[in-house]
């Protein structure tokens, strides 16, 4: 039987994005968190590419949110980005520096048109550069993805070309996701742990 929910996307430019997709990754901290880990969110992605500045921008405007839970970890900003060079260096940090980590990985996709805009979900690891055909390391427990443009040609041409509006909005859509389903995990947690 499959507990995870059977819609796991939600469109960004939706009136109700932030509800649907805190429930989402709610659902799936608590499903898949079990106590003990220490929480890690990387996202990836570079600030010198339009369309591959979402992870960056994510990590950039949930940082200053979740400094007071000592909890959680976040690597991946505008200032110190995790990209195609630093990302087998970063994962090695992680893994050496913490003793049991659940990583929450953030990054930028490609796909159909009618996709753009969109952000996933999924309890598998998530496939950085497979959109522009690059061979990395797969990362994460829980991966979380934005359509930002057109896949299946020209991959880097179309990712330079990329909207802003579009990365910023979903950037704005996972970043308020994030720390409002952070904060009622970690409520949540306590409630259990104290009762």
């Amino acid at each position: 039987m499959n507990l995870f929910p059977r819609c796991n996307y939600v469109d960004s430019n939706s009136p109700f994005a932030i509800s649907l997709f805190s429930d989402l990754i709610y659902k799936y901290l608590s499903r898949e968190v079990s106590g003990g880990e220490d929480l890690i969110i990387l996202c990836i992605g570079t600030d010198r590419s339009t369309g591959d500045s979402l992870g960056p921008l994510v990590g950039h405007k949930l940082l200053p949110l979740i400094k007071s839970y000592k909890d959680i970890a976040l690597f991946g900003t505008l200032e110190n980005p995790v990209h195609a060079k630093n990302l087998e260096s970063t994962i090695e940090k992680i893994y050496a520096d913490f003793k049991s980590p659940f990583i929450i990985a953030v990054d930028s996709s490609l796909g159909n048109y009618n996709r753009i805009g969109y952000i996933s979900i999924k309890n598998t690891p998530l496939k950085p550069g497979s959109g522009v055909n690059k061979i990395l390391p797969a990362v994460g427990d829980i991966s979380i993805t934005g359509v930002v443009n057109v896949g299946g040609m020209m991959e880097f041409m179309v990712l330079q070309n990329t909207r802003l509006s579009i990365v910023m909005n979903m950037a704005d859509i996972i970043t308020k996701s994030l720390y409002l389903s952070l904060v009622r995990f970690y409520k949540e947690r306590d409630y259990i742990l104290e009762k």
